[in-house]
C-alpha cells in the first residue's frame, strides 16, 4: 500500500479500532519563537489522535538530538500511548512536511507493516471540513512488541564504509550548508558534506505543502543520478528530514533504503570524518 493516504480514506476508516491517529509535529530548528506543537495538538486535532513527541521518544542517553531508543524503550512508549504494532497507524502534523516522515520511519523500523503519512496532514483534513477535536487524547495501553530492522538504521562507522564504498548517500540539507557557504544551525558544527553525497534538500520534494507525485519524485532523484535499485543511505543534519528523502524514496520504489540516524549533528564531530566544501 502506498505510504500516503488521503483525509477521505482515513476518514473511511477513523473509527475502524485497528486504526490510530498520530500527530508527530516537531517545531522547525532555529525558528524563533518556536512553535509550542503540544499546545496546538491540544487546541485542535484529528479526532482520537495521539501526540507523538519525537523529542521525548528520542535516547537521551546521547548527547546528539533525536536519536533512535532502544527497542525496550520504544516498546514501552508507544504500549503507553495505547499504539500496538499490529495496528493500521496514520501520521500527521500540524503544517506542511517535516516531522511525520521520521515518525513513520521510526515505527517502521520498530517493526510496524501498516503505517503512513496523511497527504497534506492536518490542513488537508481541516480543508475537508472534517472535524477536530481538542484536549488530550487518551487511549488503553497497548502491546507492542519491538523489532529493530538493522538495515535501515546506519551509524557512523557504517558511513565511513559506504563513502569508501561509493553508495549513494542524499543528504536532506540545504544546498548552501551541503556546499559549506551557509552556518549549521547547531553551535560549534562546521558545515560542508560528505565526499561522494548528493544533495536533495528536502524542500525540493515537496509541492503545495505535501509531498510530490510518484512519478515528479522519480524524475526528481533520477536528475539527481539516484539509482533507484542500488542502496541509498539518506542523511541530514539530526535525522529528522532525512526521513522525508526516505519517505519520498519509498513512494517512488526505491529498492534499499536506510538512514544514517546520527547525521550531520554526528559526523561534524568525528576526528576522522572527511568534510568537503564546494562553492
Amino acid at each position: 500500500m502506498n505510504p500516503l493516504v488521503t483525509s477521505s480514506w482515513l476518514a473511511s476508516h477513523l473509527h475502524d479500532p485497528r486504526t490510530i491517529v498520530v500527530d508527530a509535529s516537531l517545531p522547525l530548528i532555529g525558528v524563533t519563537p518556536a512553535v509550542d506543537c503540544r499546545a496546538r495538538y491540544l487546541e485542535k486535532h484529528i479526532p482520537g489522535a495521539v501526540f507523538f513527541d519525537i523529542e521525548e521518544l528520542s535516547d537521551h542517553s546521547t548527547p546528539l538530538p533525536h536519536m533512535l531508543p532502544g527497542a525496550e524503550s520504544f516498546a514501552r512508549s508507544m504500549s503507553a500511548l495505547g499504539i500496538s504494532d499490529d495496528q493500521v497507524v496514520v501520521i500527521y502534523e500540524q503544517e506542511g512536511v517535516f516531522s511525520a516522515p521520521r515518525a513513520w520511519w521510526m515505527l517502521r523500523t520498530f517493526g510496524v507493516q501498516d503505517v503512513h503519512v496523511l497527504d497534506g496532514g492536518l490542513r488537508a483534513w481541516t480543508e475537508g471540513e472534517y472535524p477536530t477535536d481538542s484536549g488530550e487524547g487518551r487511549r488503553e495501553p497497548a502491546r507492542f512488541r519491538a523489532k529493530l530492522d538493522q538495515d535501515a538504521v546506519k551509524d557512523f562507522g557504517q558511513v565511513q564504509h559506504m563513502i569508501a564504498a561509493h553508495t549513494q548517500i542524499l543528504d536532506a540539507r540545504s544546498a548552501a550548508r551541503f556546499t559549506g557557504s551557509a552556518p549549521e544551525p547547531r553551535p560549534g558544527l562546521t558545515s560542508g558534506h560528505m565526499p561522494g553525497s548528493t544533495n536533495v534538500p528536502f524542500t525540493e520534494l515537496l509541492e503545495g505543502g505535501r509531498m510530490m507525485s510518484a512519478e515528479k519524485l522519480r524524475a526528481l532523484f533520477a536528475a539527481k543520478g539516484v539509482d533507484m535499485e542500488q542502496p541509498i543511505a539518506a542523511t541530514c543534519g539530526s535525522g529528522v528530514t532525512a526521513a522525508v528523502i526516505a519517505l519520498g524514496l519509498e513512494i517512488a520504489g526505491a529498492a534499499r533504503v536506510s538512514l544514517y540516524d546520527g547525521s550531520w549533528a554526528e559526523y561534524a564531530q568525528q576526528s576522522d570524518a572527511v568534510i568537503e566544501k564546494s562553492a
